[in-house]
């Protein structure tokens, strides 16, 4: 039984996402105790307001990237277990709970898109993924039980 999901975030110039993106995790996560954490990282078009509305945690901070937006978000986390979300609708917010039932058998849990969308991407699952066994070496979509973060060495 899954006590709390707190889903992170991180945006960039994604202000006709993040609503969507939103509503959706809420709904599927409507029967489970949930925070929704955004971490914007210095969007131009407004994304951090619409964010402020919409998510339980809003923040703003300076560009430094995906990964270290989706660990600077995990900071915030109230909840045991943590789930990572592209914010561009990329991943569908239905598959969590799929997701999150895998941490039964294991620690971190890493889904993988069916279609890769962007060239660089493919490319480096048929390389660097082929090597290490990923199929979608980019994936941020991902379920962690809180209590390992601190033994990763980012």
């Amino acid at each position: 039984m899954v006590l709390g999901i707190s889903v992170v975030t991180t945006t960039w110039n994604e202000k006709e996402n993040i609503k969507e993106l939103i509503l959706r995790i809420r709904s599927t996560l409507k029967d489970t105790p949930h925070e929704i954490i955004v971490v914007d990282d210095s969007s131009a078009d407004g994304t951090l307001g619409v964010a402020k509305q919409f998510a339980d945690v809003a923040v703003g901070k300076v560009r430094e990237g995906q990964t270290k937006g989706l660990l600077y978000g995990m900071k915030y986390a109230k909840f045991p277990v943590i789930v990572t979300i592209d914010s561009d609708l990329e991943n569908s917010p239905e598959f969590m709970p799929a997701l999150v039932k895998k941490l039964d058998e294991f620690d971190v849990v890493n889904a993988s898109r069916m279609v890769v969308p962007r060239f660089s991407e493919r490319w480096a699952a048929k390389t660097l993924g082929k090597m290490v066994g990923v199929s979608d070496f980019y994936s941020n979509f991902r379920a962690f039980k809180k209590e390992i973060i601190p033994k990763f060495n980012l």
